[in-house]
C-alpha cells in the first residue's frame, strides 16, 4: 500500500487557493516526495467554491484519491462542505475569527488558529493562508528552514518587505501549532530524490520546444491556455514566435502557414475551439502540411462546464473534418507523458506529412505531478522526414505530390529555385496542378487518394503496440486510455491486496489503433472492464467498431470530476460479483 500524506485548501475564487498549494508542492518536491495535485474550481472569478487537493509520499502518487489527511477551509462554506472528509488521524486548521468548523469525526484534532492576535489583518487580507501553510508544516514534522526558502523564492519579485512580513507570519503560525497542536502521527519524511513539479500545459508546452516548436497560435480557452501562458512567458529564450489569434480557424490556418514555410508550428484549443479547426484539418492532409493540434478535453457539449474534466471528444477527433485522410491521434497517459509525447508525434507528422493530435483533457492539463527529470529529454531525437532545404544542383522535375510506395513525397521548402510547385485544398495531380478545373480526371483522383492513405501504414510501423501492465493471467483485465492509467494502476495495486488479481491495458496511440495487437492481449483475458471518463463509452464503442471486441463490463463518470481509485476498486468488486455490467460512480467530494 502507497503511504501517503493529503492536504485539501478550500475557499472562494480570490481567497489565495493556489498559492499555498504551490508553496507545499515546492516544499514536498524539494524533500525528495512524489506529489500528485488536483484543483476543482468554478468557471468565475470571484466566489464560488475552489478545492485544492495536494497528495505527497515516498512513492509514486499517479492520482488524488479524495482521502484529506489535513483540512485548511479559508471560508465556512469550506468547512461546512469537507469536514466529514476527515478521519481519526486527520486535522483541521482554521481561522477561529470566522469560521466555526462544527462536529467532527472522532479522533480528528480541530486546530483553530487565533488569525487576528496573530497578524494585523487590516493590512493582509490572506494573512491566515500564510499562517496556516507555517502551523501545517510544524505539525508535519517539517524544519521552518524549507518553508522559508521557498516563502522567499515564492515573493522574490515583491518588495523586501513583502517577504519579510510572509517569513514573520509564517513563523508565528508554526510556533503557534508547535506550541497548541499535536504534530501528525508520521511525520512528513523526506529522501534524496529532487523532483520537477510540472502541470500537463506546462509539459505539453516544454515538450513542443525540445521537439523544435518555432511557431505556436492560439486563442485562450480552457483548460489548454496554460499552454499559452507558457509559450508566451519563454518565446523570447526559445525563440519560439507566438501569437495570439482572433478566433481558432485563424490558429490552425497561421500553424499551417508556419509549417508550409518549413518550421515545426502546433497549436492548443478544447472541443469548441476545435470544431472550429475542423476544416484546417483537413486542409493540412489534403496540402500534405505537417501540424500539431492539442485539444484539451473538458465537460461538454456546447460551453459544457468549461473548469471540468472529460474524454468526450474522442469521436470528435475520429470525425474531424470531412472524407478520408491520414492522421495520427495520441493521448499521453500522465504528466511526464505529456512532455514526451510531443517529440515523438512531431516526428511522425513531420515524416508522413500529415496532422496529429494530441488528446489531453483538464485532469491532465491543469493538474500537477512531480517528475524525475531524468524523464525530461531536451535534446530528443528529430526526425524532419523528407525535406528538401537546398537546391542541390541540377535535379529531376520536381513533383510535390509524387506517388510512392509509402505515400510519402519530398517536400521542400518554399522558394528554393527550380522547386516551384502548386498548393491548395483541391485535389491535385503530383505536381500539385488541380485535377477539377475543366473535369474530373478519375484514375489521378484515385490514385492520389490511395497514395495519402498507404502513409497510414508505415505510421502504424512507427508506434509502438500497447503493453499489458500486470500479471498476465488476472481475475480482471482493466482497460484504460490517456488519463486513466494513473487511476487505474493505483486501482489494480488496491484490489490486489484484498485478493483480486488484476492487469491493466493502457491505450496511448489512438489512430491508428493496433487492432489485432490488442485483441492478442484480451483473447486471454478472464474479465474485461473498459474504464472511462465519458457517458456513452466512446472508447468501448470505438474499439469495437475496429475489432468486434465487446468488455465484459463498463466504468463510465461523467460529472466533471476524475475516478478515484476506489471508484473503480468498488466497481470491480461489484462486476465480478455478478451485480452489474455498467458502474457509475458517485463523486463523494462536494465540488
Amino acid at each position: 500500500m502507497r503511504h501517503s500524506f493529503s492536504i485539501g485548501i478550500g475557499g472562494a475564487a480570490g481567497q489565495g487557493v493556489a498559492t499555498p498549494g504551490d508553496i507545499f508542492a515546492k516544499i514536498f518536491s524539494r524533500r525528495g516526495l512524489h506529489l500528485n495535485a488536483y484543483n476543482a474550481y468554478q468557471s468565475i472569478i470571484r466566489g464560488g467554491h475552489t478545492f485544492l487537493t495536494i497528495r505527497t509520499g515516498p512513492d509514486k502518487i499517479p492520482t488524488t484519491d479524495g482521502r484529506i489527511d489535513l483540512l485548511i477551509p479559508l471560508n465556512q462554506d469550506t468547512a461546512d462542505r469537507h469536514l466529514r472528509l476527515l478521519s481519526a488521524g486527520g486535522a483541521c486548521l482554521y481561522n477561529a475569527d470566522l469560521i466555526h468548523p462544527g462536529t467532527s469525526a472522532d479522533g480528528v484534532q480541530l486546530c483553530p488558529l487565533p488569525v487576528s492576535k496573530l497578524a494585523d489583518i487590516s493590512r493582509n487580507k490572506v494573512a491566515q493562508n500564510t499562517l496556516a501553510i507555517g502551523a501545517a508544516l510544524s505539525m508535519m514534522g517539517v524544519g521552518f528552514a524549507a518553508l522559508e526558502s521557498v516563502l522567499e523564492e515564492q515573493f522574490r519579485k515583491k518588495a523586501q518587505a513583502v517577504i519579510d512580513e510572509n517569513v514573520s507570519l509564517a513563523r508565528a503560525g508554526y510556533d503557534y501549532a508547535t506550541q497548541n497542536f499535536k504534530p501528525f502521527a508520521w511525520p512528513l519524511p523526506s529522501t534524496e530524490a529532487r523532483y520537477a513539479v510540472l502541470s500537463g500545459n506546462g509539459a505539453m508546452a516544454m515538450g513542443g520546444a525540445a521537439a523544435g516548436v518555432k511557431f505556436y497560435s492560439a486563442y485562450p480557452m480552457s483548460p489548454a491556455t496554460g499552454v499559452l501562458h507558457w509559450m508566451a512567458e519563454h518565446a523570447r529564450e526559445a525563440e519560439i514566435m507566438v501569437r495570439q489569434v482572433e478566433d481558432e480557424i485563424g490558429v490552425i490556418n497561421m500553424a499551417i502557414g508556419a509549417s508550409h514555410a518549413g518550421v515545426r508550428a502546433m497549436c492548443a484549443t478544447s472541443g469548441g475551439g476545435f470544431a472550429l479547426m475542423s476544416e484546417g484539418l483537413g486542409l493540412s492532409a489534403q496540402a500534405e502540411i505537417p501540424v500539431v493540434v492539442i485539444d484539451c478535453q473538458r465537460a461538454g457539449p456546447s460551453t459544457g462546464v468549461p473548469t471540468k474534466t472529460e474524454q468526450g471528444d474522442l469521436w470528435q477527433m475520429l470525425g474531424a473534418a470531412f472524407g478520408d485522410y491520414p492522421r495520427v491521434i495520441a493521448a499521453p497517459l500522465d504528466i511526464a507523458d505529456c512532455f514526451k509525447l510531443m517529440p515523438e508525434i512531431f516526428n511522425i507528422t513531420d515524416r508522413f506529412q500529415c496532422p496529429g493530435i494530441v488528446l489531453c483533457d483538464l485532469l491532465l492539463a491543469e493538474g500537477r505531478l512531480s517528475v524525475d527529470p531524468a524523464e525530461i529529454d531536451f535534446h530528443p531525437t528529430v526526425d524532419r522526414g523528407e525535406m528538401i532545404t537546398s537546391n542541390g544542383g541540377e535535379h529531376a522535375p520536381y513533383l510535390r505530390y509524387k506517388i510512392t510506395d509509402s505515400g510519402v513525397s519530398p517536400r521542400v521548402i518554399p522558394g528554393l529555385p527550380g522547386y516551384t510547385h502548386v498548393v491548395s485544398s483541391d485535389e491535385h495531380d503530383e505536381d500539385g496542378i488541380l485535377i477539377s478545373d475543366a473535369y474530373t480526371n478519375h484514375a489521378k483522383r484515385r490514385a492520389m487518394m490511395e497514395k495519402r492513405m498507404r502513409k497510414m501504414e508505415g505510421i502504424a510501423a512507427s508506434i509502438p503496440p500497447p503493453q499489458l501492465i500486470g500479471p498476465a493471467a488476472a481475475d480482471v483485465t482493466l482497460i484504460g486510455w490517456g488519463s486513466t492509467f494513473g487511476v487505474i494502476d493505483e486501482a489494480c495495486e488496491l484490489l490486489r491486496e484484498q485478493g483480486i488479481s488484476a492487469n491493466h491495458l493502457p491505450i496511448r496511440w489512438l489512430v491508428p489503433l493496433h487492432g489485432e495487437a490488442i485483441l492478442d492481449i484480451l483473447r486471454n483475458a478472464r474479465h474485461t472492464i473498459i474504464v472511462e471518463n465519458n457517458f456513452s463509452g466512446q472508447f468501448a464503442r470505438y474499439l469495437r467498431s475496429e475489432t468486434s471486441f465487446v468488455p465484459n463490463g463498463h466504468i463510465r463518470k461523467y460529472d466533471g470530476e476524475p475516478f478515484f481509485p476506489q471508484h473503480i476498486v468498488q466497481a470491480v468488486k461489484d462486476q465480478l460479483a455478478g451485480k452489474t455490467t455498467l458502474s457509475i460512480p458517485a463523486h463523494e467530494v462536494m465540488v
